[in-house]
């Protein structure tokens, strides 16, 4: 590989952290920078300071070699030749982001700034940032030769973000001038020629010396559109095929065989076409508030960004509703709940419909019992133990005495559970599963009302009524057949129901 770059990323968060990292792997000497004491003290003692696949061991292999982490910023600044700048930008009031930590650490790297220095946006920011940086650092006195400022977004999948990083659909490189788009050009070269994939220590993944990433030049103002729009297309199409769920579900149709049509259409294909409870996290929500902020701003009525919004919010009263058709009376009732953060192969609880869900549960006077694999500790601190809120060491436990069982991220154990082993702890088998990972059929062997999103309720009782493909009552009526276990319950069914039974 060619020879490496000095390189500062400001802010250690799931961003900074895994470019850190990331760009000592291909070859380059990295000084990450963080105003949290703590956290920078707990990465030179070897500790990882959030979950992410394949972190820790790129933490062991380079730390204190080819990146090492400290709180002085200016001493990182004067010695680096790019600076990528990876700081928070919240969702403000307003739902435009929040840029106020950006403006700090420009203000504080123009103090420091003595020879050409590359500013990089890695931050997710809107439109003309690129603009505002460069205004800042004129306004605080530095030479307009010293520095250019690119925008260089991240596409990164918590969970994935490792393999993103190296193993990308595309870089995306906004400069506006050839200087400061050769230098970024230098430091993904180890990716875009393909010698990191020729290294016999490259980590595994989907690209090769003959198929290395691609990379894409582009103005600044089109590379921060560029994040915006890509990641406000992905909300749109998780809100659409949750949208044509509710549609499905309500006629009898199974989501997943429509899900499955469509993205056999190249046109169309078939990531993001899972229903289920929306999109959460740290980006979606985020991205598509302030991309239609820009929108506005710039006198553009982007209604759709609305609808997106409109019907991921939707998606989880859907399923609360589901969960009180399914139980008839919430008050007192115990619940298992598997899964917390917002999606699997992360602890982020950002925006998680999880936590949304069972807060408006335990609002209606549910008991939560709640296991994750790995959120639990973050969930606390917005959910914090309870007499209605327990966290338990695993789903038996949280399954143990349940009135219904929810399950509400797609982590790959929840999948494979003893199904046998699962029924036989809870009051009533009733599952309520907002990530579409059992088969209808299976469940209904197994003895399980089982509701799923986009698809008929499946009841142990009613095999001939349930593969007629309709239901014997609307889907968000759908109260239930609690099986073989406790026939006396069917008394406690809205009138009509219980004659139906």
């Amino acid at each position: 590989m060619s020879e490496g770059i000095e390189i500062c990323v400001i802010g250690s968060g799931y961003v900074g952290l895994v470019a850190a990292v990331c760009f000592a792997e291909i070859g380059h000497q990295v000084v990450c920078v963080d105003n949290n004491e703590a956290k920078i003290n707990l990465l030179n003692s070897g500790g990882v300071p959030i979950y992410e696949d394949h972190l820790p061991e790129l933490l062991r292999k380079h730390s204190q070699r080819r990146v090492r982490f400290t709180t002085d910023l200016g001493a990182a600044v004067a010695q680096s030749e790019v600076i990528f700048i990876a700081v928070g930008t919240p969702q403000g009031s307003s739902g435009s982001a929040d840029l106020s930590f950006v403006e700090a650490v420009v203000s504080e790297i123009a103090a420091h700034v003595k020879s050409y220095k590359v500013l990089v946006e890695k931050s997710t920011v809107p439109v003309y940032t690129n603009e505002w940086v460069t205004r800042c650092m004129l306004r605080h006195g530095v030479s307009p030769d010293l520095f250019d400022v690119v925008s260089n977004p991240e596409f990164l999948r918590e969970g994935t973000a490792i393999t993103d990083f190296l193993y990308p659909d595309r870089i995306v490189v906004g400069a506006n001038n050839e200087r400061s788009a050769r230098a970024l050009q230098r430091i993904y070269e180890p990716l875009v020629n393909g010698d990191y994939y020729a290294s016999h220590t490259a980590m595994a993944g989907g690209r090769t010396e003959q198929m290395p990433a691609k990379l894409l030049v582009t103005s600044a103002q089109s590379a921060e559109l560029i994040k915006h729009a890509s990641n406000a297309f992905l909300a749109m199409k998780i809100s659409f095929i949750n949208a044509v769920g509710n549609l499905a579900e309500s006629v009898g149709a199974d989501i997943e065989d429509i899900a499955e049509g469509m993205g056999l259409d190249s046109r169309i294909g078939s990531k993001f076409l899972h229903a289920g409870l929306g999109y959460g996290g740290s980006c979606f929500p985020k991205d598509v508030a302030a991309f239609s902020c820009v929108a506005q701003q710039q006198g553009i009525d982007f209604q759709l960004l609305e609808e997106v919004r409109k019907v991921n919010s939707l998606q989880k009263e859907v399923f609360v509703q589901k969960v009180r058709s399914a139980l008839w009376t919430l008050r007192g009732k115990k619940l298992a709940a598997l899964g917390l953060a917002f999606k699997a192969g992360t602890d982020d609880i950002r925006e998680s419909p999880a936590i949304d869900i069972l807060q408006k549960l335990i609002e209606e006077g549910c008991k939560v019992q709640a296991y994750d694999p790995v959120a639990m500790e973050k969930a606390a601190a917005l959910l914090p133990p309870s007499p209605n809120m327990r966290y338990v060491s695993s789903a038996f436990e949280a399954a143990d005495g349940a009135d219904a069982l929810l399950i509400l991220t797609e982590w790959p154990e929840f999948a494979g559970l003893d199904l046998e082993s699962l029924r036989s702890m809870m009051r009533f088998p009733i599952c309520i599963d907002g990530r579409n990972l059992y088969k209808p059929s299976v469940m209904r062997e197994h003895g399980f009302t089982y509701m799923s999103t986009g698809r008929p309720t499946a009841h142990p009782d009613l095999v001939s009524k349930a593969s007629s493909g309709k239901s014997p009552w609307p889907q968000t009526l759908h109260v239930l057949e609690i099986g073989r276990r406790d026939e006396s319950t069917l008394s406690n069914l809205p009138t009509d129901q219980a004659q139906a039974q």
